[in-house]
Protein backbone atom coordinates (compact mmCIF):
# COMPACT_ATOMS: atom_id res chain seq x y z
CA UNK A 1 0.00 0.00 0.00
CA UNK A 2 2.79 2.25 0.56
CA UNK A 3 4.22 1.72 -2.30
CA UNK A 4 0.67 2.77 -3.80
CA UNK A 5 1.09 6.09 -1.88
CA UNK A 6 4.87 6.83 -3.34
CA UNK A 7 3.80 6.14 -6.89
CA UNK A 8 1.10 8.28 -6.72
CA UNK A 9 2.97 11.03 -4.71
CA UNK A 10 5.50 11.00 -7.41
CA UNK A 11 3.38 11.14 -10.39
CA UNK A 12 1.78 14.10 -8.75
CA UNK A 13 5.04 15.86 -8.47
CA UNK A 14 6.28 14.81 -11.48
CA UNK A 15 2.88 16.07 -13.22
CA UNK A 16 3.27 19.12 -11.16
CA UNK A 17 6.95 20.54 -11.70
CA UNK A 18 6.39 19.78 -15.44
CA UNK A 19 3.33 22.21 -15.82
CA UNK A 20 5.71 24.88 -13.61
CA UNK A 21 6.84 28.26 -15.80
CA UNK A 22 10.23 28.22 -12.95
CA UNK A 23 13.24 27.27 -14.44
CA UNK A 24 16.06 25.54 -12.05
CA UNK A 25 17.53 29.16 -11.88
CA UNK A 26 14.45 30.61 -10.07
CA UNK A 27 13.67 32.10 -13.49
CA UNK A 28 9.96 32.79 -14.91
CA UNK A 29 10.08 32.70 -18.56
CA UNK A 30 6.42 33.20 -20.38
CA UNK A 31 5.72 29.53 -21.80
CA UNK A 32 4.73 31.20 -25.23
CA UNK A 33 7.87 33.03 -25.40
CA UNK A 34 11.04 31.92 -27.58
CA UNK A 35 13.25 34.24 -28.49
CA UNK A 36 14.29 37.96 -27.22
CA UNK A 37 16.07 40.77 -28.55
CA UNK A 38 18.24 43.87 -26.85
CA UNK A 39 18.68 46.87 -28.89
CA UNK A 40 21.83 49.35 -28.01
CA UNK A 41 21.44 51.21 -25.37
CA UNK A 42 21.67 55.30 -26.12
CA UNK A 43 23.60 57.16 -24.54
CA UNK A 44 22.22 59.99 -22.84
CA UNK A 45 24.20 60.87 -20.26
CA UNK A 46 26.71 63.94 -20.54
CA UNK A 47 30.31 62.69 -20.42
CA UNK A 48 29.76 59.13 -20.66
CA UNK A 49 32.47 57.13 -23.14
CA UNK A 50 29.94 56.43 -26.68
CA UNK A 51 30.54 52.73 -26.33
CA UNK A 52 28.81 52.65 -22.84
CA UNK A 53 24.97 51.52 -24.68
CA UNK A 54 27.11 49.00 -26.50
CA UNK A 55 28.95 47.51 -24.27
CA UNK A 56 25.60 47.28 -21.89
CA UNK A 57 23.39 45.70 -24.41
CA UNK A 58 26.16 43.05 -25.10
CA UNK A 59 26.74 42.11 -21.20
CA UNK A 60 22.65 42.07 -21.12
CA UNK A 61 22.09 39.85 -23.75
CA UNK A 62 25.16 37.42 -22.91
CA UNK A 63 23.65 37.49 -19.69
CA UNK A 64 19.89 36.35 -21.31
CA UNK A 65 21.34 34.03 -22.95
CA UNK A 66 23.52 32.08 -20.71
CA UNK A 67 20.76 31.86 -18.37
CA UNK A 68 18.01 31.65 -19.81
CA UNK A 69 16.13 29.33 -22.56
CA UNK A 70 15.46 32.44 -24.87
CA UNK A 71 17.19 32.53 -28.25
CA UNK A 72 18.70 36.09 -29.19
CA UNK A 73 16.85 37.36 -32.58
CA UNK A 74 17.92 40.56 -34.55
CA UNK A 75 13.36 40.89 -35.78
CA UNK A 76 10.38 39.85 -34.36
CA UNK A 77 11.58 39.04 -30.94
CA UNK A 78 9.19 37.75 -28.34
CA UNK A 79 10.56 39.55 -25.59
CA UNK A 80 12.27 43.27 -26.40
CA UNK A 81 14.75 45.60 -23.87
CA UNK A 82 15.45 48.88 -25.08
CA UNK A 83 16.90 52.04 -22.78
CA UNK A 84 19.42 54.47 -22.40
CA UNK A 85 22.02 55.70 -19.97
CA UNK A 86 20.57 58.35 -17.94
CA UNK A 87 23.82 59.40 -15.57
CA UNK A 88 27.04 59.00 -15.53
CA UNK A 89 28.67 61.19 -12.41
CA UNK A 90 31.20 61.49 -10.65
CA UNK A 91 30.33 62.66 -7.38
CA UNK A 92 32.86 63.66 -4.46
CA UNK A 93 31.95 61.90 -0.71
CA UNK A 94 33.56 61.89 2.51
CA UNK A 95 34.57 65.42 2.73
CA UNK A 96 37.79 65.32 5.18
CA UNK A 97 39.85 68.81 6.96
CA UNK A 98 41.48 70.48 4.01
CA UNK A 99 38.89 70.20 1.63
CA UNK A 100 39.89 67.29 0.19
CA UNK A 101 37.44 64.00 0.27
CA UNK A 102 38.11 60.03 1.05
CA UNK A 103 36.48 58.74 -1.94
CA UNK A 104 34.78 59.70 -5.28
CA UNK A 105 32.06 57.68 -6.86
CA UNK A 106 31.04 56.88 -9.93
CA UNK A 107 27.16 56.95 -10.38
CA UNK A 108 25.89 54.92 -13.27
CA UNK A 109 21.40 54.67 -13.92
CA UNK A 110 20.35 53.15 -16.77
CA UNK A 111 16.77 53.49 -18.23
CA UNK A 112 15.07 50.11 -19.26
CA UNK A 113 11.73 49.45 -21.06
CA UNK A 114 10.78 45.65 -21.14
CA UNK A 115 8.46 44.65 -23.63
CA UNK A 116 6.63 40.78 -24.08
CA UNK A 117 4.67 40.89 -27.75
CA UNK A 118 2.90 37.77 -26.14
CA UNK A 119 1.40 39.56 -23.23
CA UNK A 120 1.36 43.70 -23.03
CA UNK A 121 0.01 43.64 -19.74
CA UNK A 122 3.22 42.60 -18.81
CA UNK A 123 5.47 45.44 -20.34
CA UNK A 124 7.18 47.93 -17.45
CA UNK A 125 9.83 50.67 -18.03
CA UNK A 126 12.37 51.09 -14.96
CA UNK A 127 15.42 53.14 -13.62
CA UNK A 128 17.81 51.19 -12.55
CA UNK A 129 21.65 52.61 -10.71
CA UNK A 130 24.53 51.48 -9.20
CA UNK A 131 27.80 52.79 -8.42
CA UNK A 132 31.36 52.13 -7.41
CA UNK A 133 33.41 54.27 -4.91
CA UNK A 134 37.59 54.28 -5.64
CA UNK A 135 40.27 56.41 -4.06
CA UNK A 136 40.40 60.52 -4.37
CA UNK A 137 44.01 60.32 -5.33
CA UNK A 138 42.79 57.87 -8.58
CA UNK A 139 41.90 59.04 -12.06
CA UNK A 140 38.40 58.25 -13.63
CA UNK A 141 40.26 57.54 -16.60
CA UNK A 142 42.24 54.63 -14.32
CA UNK A 143 39.66 52.94 -13.02
CA UNK A 144 37.25 53.33 -15.32
CA UNK A 145 37.22 50.08 -16.96
CA UNK A 146 37.08 47.97 -13.36
CA UNK A 147 34.21 50.44 -12.26
CA UNK A 148 32.05 49.82 -15.39
CA UNK A 149 32.66 46.40 -14.48
CA UNK A 150 31.42 46.42 -11.70
CA UNK A 151 28.66 48.46 -11.84
CA UNK A 152 27.02 46.66 -15.13
CA UNK A 153 27.31 43.78 -13.48
CA UNK A 154 24.75 45.15 -10.85
CA UNK A 155 22.75 46.50 -13.58
CA UNK A 156 22.62 43.20 -15.97
CA UNK A 157 21.52 41.41 -12.75
CA UNK A 158 19.24 43.84 -11.55
CA UNK A 159 17.17 44.23 -14.99
CA UNK A 160 17.58 40.15 -15.51
CA UNK A 161 15.94 39.77 -12.40
CA UNK A 162 12.79 42.36 -12.60
CA UNK A 163 12.57 40.67 -15.99
CA UNK A 164 12.14 37.23 -15.53
CA UNK A 165 12.24 36.24 -11.78
CA UNK A 166 8.99 38.36 -10.28
CA UNK A 167 11.55 40.69 -8.57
Amino acid sequence: MKRWIYLFASCFLLTCLSACRYGFKGTSIPTEADTFFVDVFDVGAQNAPAIIGQDFSILLTDKIRRESRLDPVDQDPDIEFEGSITRFQVSYEAPQPGETTAFNRLNVSIEVEYTDYNNEEAAWKNSFSFFFDYPSGDNLIDIQDEALDVIFDQLVEDVFNKAFTNW
